[in-house]
């Protein structure tokens, strides 16, 4: 099957702003493969970004089937990134027709063995790991689903549920994408996990990647669905790794799916949109119990206020 490759570049005066809404557009009009070149600072260490080279040019890119509505896509594309301006964010839309089996690889290249935590590490299946006594690795083949480990807002997620995840939990992932943080909570001891995503083809590859770790089918349950229509029963712990703007519009499915002592982890926060979510919270008797921070993006882990005990992380 062909595809049409698309490449936004941008020149931004805020990179991780920039970073955010363009990927909100490609996310929103079902591109797939989506892959972000910018800059990234030095990160903490054992984030492992530091595995990415450092672009030019700051570019995203994502691909769209090449069928007949193909055109219509990339009109909207065109309409929604020129309507950054007002923002000061400049992007150029730049079009190829690839074959599937020239690009689906081709990434690979950049992705490498990241060490997340102390003990958790990220593994790509086609690369080869000398696992330390008790350390936990996970295996992954992102494929065209976002969540590799490298990106600041995975890792942070990650660090999260090491710290908050009580074994025996039973686990809601929200756009789930790879999998990759279902797969964390599973080797950390939830009793069973479930994730949703939007995507059809990120329910495919997390299956993939659950089944590569050898998480038992009867742990987990994957659906290809919204928060919205699912079930309401509560769970321990809840992650959503999306973006400010649809965190804040899910809040309230979010909390009606909490019991008193859930916690759950927020994520794809810029730091400029901080003050919003956290207003949304108050809104719904929540509060932050801890803040992470890893360049312009925040991570939050939130309790309901009569069972917040902030966790000191080291």
């Amino acid at each position: 099957m062909k595809f049409k490759r698309v490449i936004a570049q941008f020149y931004p005066d805020n990179v991780i702003l920039a970073e955010q809404l363009i990927c909100d557009i490609f996310f929103s009009l079902n591109l797939t493969g989506v892959v972000c070149d910018v800059p990234l600072e030095e990160p903490d260490e054992g984030f492992g970004t530091d595995t990415l080279p450092q672009p030019e040019i700051c570019s995203i890119t994502g691909y769209l089937p090449l069928l007949d509505s193909c055109d219509h896509t990339l009109e909207t594309i065109r309409k929604k990134t020129s309507e950054l301006s007002h923002l000061n964010i400049k992007v150029d839309i730049k079009t190829e027709i690839v074959d599937e089996e020239d690009w689906a690889d081709a990434w690979k290249t950049y992705f490498d063995v990241t060490p997340i935590t102390d003990r958790i590490t990220v593994k790509p299946e086609w690369k080869d790991h000398d696992a330390k006594k008790d350390e936990i690795v996970i295996h992954l083949d992102p494929g065209m689903a976002f969540g590799t480990g490298t990106h600041p807002t995975t890792a942070m997620c990650i660090k999260l549920i090491e710290t908050y995840l009580v074994p025996g939990s039973t686990f809601l992932d929200i756009g789930t994408g790879s999998g990759i943080l279902m797969i964390a909570a599973a080797k950390l001891g939830a009793q069973h996990i479930t994730g949703i995503d939007n995507d059809e083809v990120a329910i495919t590859v997390a299956r993939q990647n659950l089944a590569k770790n050898n998480i038992n089918s009867g742990l987990f349950n994957l659906s290809c669905t919204t928060l919205d229509k699912t079930d309401t029963m509560p769970y321990d712990f809840i992650v959503a790794n999306i973006i400010a703007q649809v965190i804040i519009r899910i809040l309230p499915e979010i909390s009606i799916r909490m019991s008193q002592e859930s916690t759950i982890v927020l994520s794809g926060i810029i730091r400029e949109h901080q003050k919003k979510v956290l207003a949304a919270l108050e809104a719904h008797h929540l509060c932050v119990i801890h803040e992470e921070y890893s360049d312009e993006w925040v991570t939050l882990a939130v309790k309901h206020k009569t069972y917040a005990q902030p966790v000191f992380i080291g």
